[in-house]
């Protein structure tokens, strides 16, 4: 049994051959409709989602399967230690998504369940948006080859899981991460990275733009804190020292890159809205990825072996 906490679980060939299967159950969904035919997802839910919410649910109805949706805080998770309640979950559920706030949690949750738990999101990895960035790059580009990705924004959970993947994958990755999230810092993973010659760090957007064939921004504010009387003055700190990193045409200086955003989007924060919309965004192409990549890995780990 596998879980997926980080994305450092699964190798090059494995990654690979998930993205394959999720592209092609986005053409031909037909085909997959029994895959996981009566299988029960439990979707545990401590941190806000749109995405993650949605695309699991509608992913796993079309896999034959279905979903149960359980909010962490209003559930006795909150109350009693995870080993109890995780044994009990998991005899009532064939695999688990958890999005929560620490990864401790998720570990912890993975340690006594007895089916297979993938990590829907927390403070340090994203594994399934990674899935997700890296079949939108494979299906715009062609291949994981000759094209490079600069991410621009904090180094947070989301930034932790694109260096897995392009790590794993042999994907070229700049970063341009002014700001890290003390939190999402996972220095065993950034050293490898570093010494890999796939990862590079440039201080500036002018920098990496001439080696850049997408870019990727997120969010500046966790989207717990975005409206946070109390978080404030970080807020504006990070606006403050971000607001040069903006994707926008100014700062592209003429580069006409690939679009891509993992949503929620602050128009105005780090991208310009006309941007969004403009003929290089696959941003909703992204976004809709999200299901296609989440099935394909959810039947993974559901009909290994």
């Amino acid at each position: 049994m596998k879980h997926i906490l980080t994305l450092k679980e699964l190798n090059k060939d494995e990654i690979t051959s998930i993205i394959h299967t999720a592209v092609e159950m986005k053409k031909n969904p037909e085909n997959f409709y029994e895959d996981c035919s009566k299988k029960g997802l439990l979707m545990l839910f401590q941190k806000t989602s749109t995405r993650t919410n949605l695309s699991f649910q509608s992913g796993m109805n079309q896999l034959g399967g279905y979903a149960v949706n359980m909010d962490w805080d209003s559930s006795n998770f909150s109350i009693s230690p995870i080993q109890y309640e995780a044994r009990y979950a998991s005899r009532n559920s064939d695999i688990m998504m958890a999005r929560l706030k620490k990864h401790t949690d998720v570990v912890e949750l993975a340690k006594y369940s007895s089916v297979p738990v993938i990590n829907g999101c927390c403070e340090k990895y994203h594994p399934c948006q990674a899935l997700t960035d890296l079949m939108t790059f494979y299906e715009v580009n062609g291949s994981f080859d000759n094209a490079a990705i600069t991410y621009v924004g904090i180094h947070n959970n989301v930034a932790n899981s694109l260096v897995i993947a392009c790590l794993t994958l042999g994907v070229k990755l700049n970063l341009v991460t002014p700001i890290v999230n003390e939190a999402s810092w996972d220095e065993e993973l950034m050293s490898q990275a570093f010494e890999s010659g796939f990862i590079q760090k440039f201080d500036s957007l002018e920098q990496a733009l001439p080696v850049t064939d997408f870019i990727y921004t997120d969010t500046w504010i966790d989207m717990e804190f975005f409206n946070d009387e109390s978080y404030q003055e970080e807020k504006e700190a990070r606006i403050a020292t971000m607001m040069p990193f903006q994707i926008s045409y100014k700062n592209l200086q003429g580069y006409n890159p690939y679009i891509m955003h993992d949503m929620p989007i602050h128009p105005g924060f780090e991208i310009e809205e006309e941007i969004i919309e403009s003929e290089k965004s696959v941003i909703y192409q992204q976004a809709e990825n999200r299901m296609h990549a989440q099935k394909a890995l959810v039947s993974y780990l559901l009909n290994q072996a």
